[in-house]
């Protein structure tokens, strides 16, 4: 019997209620974590364990030394992702960006904080891991071939493709820029602005 995969994304409704639970959480240092992973797709421990020396801000990219599949990779960082990067309060002597209050060192996990922010957007069937769906469905849906989203995503199917087809990096900001514009359209001030 085949497996049945779980596809859950975001609806419109639904991002506008979650970016207003992300603004009110009295965990700021997650919540902007996981603003993160909606806008850019990455997977969670890209982001948690980020430090800001990886962070390249000329090109845009957060750099994975070592992504899912054992290889360096790049994730784009969109007008949105930068902007909430650069809103960050550094912490002297802490590299990462988005350490644990009581440690300093990468949370070990953004449960407990998504359950609360996931509950008070009323999304309780929401992983968080679906936030990454969700920023695939964003794209696919504004027309952004599944190529390049594979490429955003860091997959490594649709080898053949891979091989006769070859991306610049303009064409990934672009698309990674169409998230961050599909999510600002729907937010209400989340991205450093005051209300």
């Amino acid at each position: 019997m085949p497996t049945q995969h779980r596809q859950r994304f975001l609806s419109r409704d639904e991002l506008r209620a979650l970016l207003v639970s992300i603004k009110e959480d009295e965990n700021q240092i997650a919540a902007q974590a996981i603003l993160l992973l909606l806008l850019t797709g990455a997977r969670r421990n890209e982001v948690t364990h980020a430090t800001w020396d990886l962070v390249d801000w000329e090109n845009a990219t957060l750099r994975v030394p070592i992504s899912k599949s054992g290889k360096e990779r790049f994730i784009n960082l969109n007008d949105q992702a930068l902007g909430l990067l650069r809103s960050i309060e550094r912490l002297p002597g802490n590299r990462y960006i988005f350490p644990s209050p009581t440690t300093g060192r990468p949370s070990p996990s953004l449960f407990y904080p998504w359950v609360r922010i996931r509950d008070r957007a009323g999304l309780k069937d929401m992983r968080l891991h679906d936030l990454r769906h969700s920023f695939a469905s964003f794209l696919v849906n504004s027309g952004v071939s599944l190529y390049v989203v594979q490429n955003l995503l860091g997959h490594t199917q649709v080898r053949t493709t891979q091989r006769y087809a070859h991306l610049d990096n303009e064409t990934l900001s672009g698309a990674a820029g169409l998230a961050g514009k599909v999510i600002e359209t729907m937010a209400v001030p989340a991205f450093g602005a005051e209300a």
